[in-house]
């Protein structure tokens, strides 16, 4: 692709014959210098510091050492890119949470292993001036589907020109709660009112989904289905069900259904 930065890949998997899959489907891939591959997290590690890749291909699930492990061991200003390798879904939402350029579930297809590499590249054009913050908004953003435009306005939000409110004042029979909103969990509509659930509470505020979602701050909280909002940062397990719709499960337990519509636009967190 004519004006895209060459990228430097290590592969990392346990597995000799996946290492030999990703290897023959990346030489179709302009742009894409292989520059090793690694059996093991340890190894590696060896070869990021002696060989410095742009982009690790990296598996999840090794011996010894997972890609986790790898990650957090990486940490630092010069770390190497991140797209995760793995044939188990159950943890799409840990590799969004250490901020993966993105996630490709095995067997993999070529349209989607040149789009991740695509993104790793334009990562990469810009990484002197992205911090770690902006880039989990951009994954959010790629995510959910937003247009370039929201991309934009998200990072002037996050940057001080428009500040999120803290707290939502909810009146009730002439008294005022104030929800701070880190503690929502998630919203849900009921007709012409808001539940807002939080700290095991629900509460009730008579306001639009519109209104209230432009009230929170869309790097933590977004729109899953058309009447629920969830809080990102709640989630730990995505399920799928035999009719293909998905369930988001929270750290309290709570399970929220995703709407078949949004199947697409969380398409990075499977």
């Amino acid at each position: 692709m004519s004006g895209m930065n060459a990228i430097n890949v290590l592969i990392v998997d346990d597995e000799s014959l996946a290492r030999r899959g990703l290897k023959l489907r990346l030489q179709n891939i302009d742009g894409v210098n292989v520059v090793g591959e690694a059996a093991s997290g340890r190894e590696a590690l060896n070869m990021v510091v002696e060989l410095a890749p742009d982009l690790l291909l990296l598996d999840i699930q090794m011996p010894g050492m997972s890609g986790f492990d790898v990650v957090s061991k990486l940490q630092g200003e010069d770390m190497p890119l991140i797209i995760f390798v793995t044939a188990f879904d159950e943890y799409a939402i840990d590799a969004f949470k250490v901020h993966a350029v993105d996630y490709l579930l095995k067997p993999i297809d070529e349209d989607r292993l040149e789009e991740a590499i695509r993104r790793a590249q334009t990562h990469l054009s810009s990484k002197d001036a992205i911090t770690d913050k902006q880039r989990l908004l951009e994954l959010i953003i790629s995510i959910t589907g937003k247009s370039e435009s929201s991309v934009t306005q998200l990072m002037k939000d996050h940057s001080g020109v428009k500040s999120w409110p803290e707290k939502l004042a909810i009146k009730d029979a002439g008294e005022t709660t104030l929800v701070e909103t880190r503690d929502i969990d998630w919203v849900d509509a009921a007709g012409d009112y808001m539940c807002i659930h939080a700290k095991g509470e629900t509460h009730v505020m008579r306001i639009t989904m519109k209104d209230l979602e432009a009230q929170l701050d869309p790097s933590v909280f977004q729109r899953v289905h058309r009447s629920t909002i969830v809080n990102l940062d709640r989630v730990v397990k995505v399920c799928s069900h035999m009719n293909g719709e998905f369930y988001l499960v929270l750290n309290n337990g709570a399970s929220v259904k995703m709407s078949r519509s949004y199947k697409e636009k969380v398409k990075h967190f499977f």
